[in-house]
């Protein structure tokens, strides 16, 4: 509250001190808030997930005496590149083939052999080759068509000079291991569990003739299963040596 001022009773001077007592009182028992200024953030856009292990599905062909003719026991996971629709640039993706989605068909002929799996919007074919002077086999063509709902344009990419899977004539080739089979620039495929017979098929599978991935695994026990039986060796021939030199040591009295 301020006080009434009588200029009759106050001196000019004494007048002209009260108010700027005031006006530094009121100064300083004003709140001011604070000016706060904010940010603005953004969270970088989440990358897909990376599927996990794909399931191993069984697939088989049949001839025209519905006799099968081509066995395949593998899980697949198809690595592709494409042009998105909603970003209009290059992405990569990583998607899993599941056995329990997949139709398969194929074909079979003395030295060319087909397998077909579909899966909804996507079909991968593979292609086999017998060599019939060498009685050996091998995956010499893989053809992948999708067109996945963020794709500007249908993906077909095929290559049909690889050499992979490579067998003998009535044995089935294994590959325990995950193994990456580069096709083209856009794609590739990994395979797990793998074991197929495309010609020779008498029933079941052939026996198994191991990727060099499975032998390697193999090959490491062996080599130290190896070195521990050298070192157990060492160990009692050096104690035979000593005892024989011990002995050597007294005479008979």
């Amino acid at each position: 509250m301020i006080p009434i001022i009588r200029k009759q009773n106050m001196p000019v001077g004494a007048i002209f001190s009260l108010l700027l007592a005031l006006t530094i009182q009121q100064t300083f028992t004003t709140d001011v808030s604070p000016t706060v200024v904010a940010h603005e953030t953004s969270s970088p856009p989440a990358s897909p997930a990376t599927p996990g292990l794909p399931e191993r599905g069984n697939y088989n062909v049949t001839n025209t005496n519905d006799t099968v003719c081509l066995l395949a026991r593998m899980g697949l996971q198809l690595n592709i590149s494409f042009i998105s629709s909603s970003h209009g640039k290059t992405v990569h993706e990583v998607l899993n083939l599941h056995p329990n989605l997949i139709k398969f068909s194929g074909s079979c002929a003395p030295d060319y052999a087909t397998l077909k799996l579909t899966e909804e919007n996507i079909t991968l074919t593979f292609s086999f080759s017998l060599n019939s002077t060498s009685n050996k086999y091998h995956l010499s063509g893989l053809e992948l068509s999708a067109a996945l709902p963020d794709m500007a344009e249908r993906l077909v990419v095929s290559n049909t000079s690889l050499n992979y899977m490579m067998g003998t004539l009535g044995h089935s080739y294994m590959c325990q291991k995950e193994k990456t089979l580069s096709v083209t620039q856009d794609f590739s495929l990994n395979t797990f569990q793998l074991q197929v017979q495309p010609f020779g098929v008498n029933g079941d599978f052939g026996a198994a003739e191991e990727c060099e991935l499975d032998e390697d695994d193999m090959l490491i026990p062996i080599i130290v299963g190896a070195a521990l039986a050298v070192l157990v060796l060492i160990v009692i021939l050096a104690y035979l040596i000593g005892r024989n030199r011990s002995h050597a040591g007294y005479q008979t009295i």
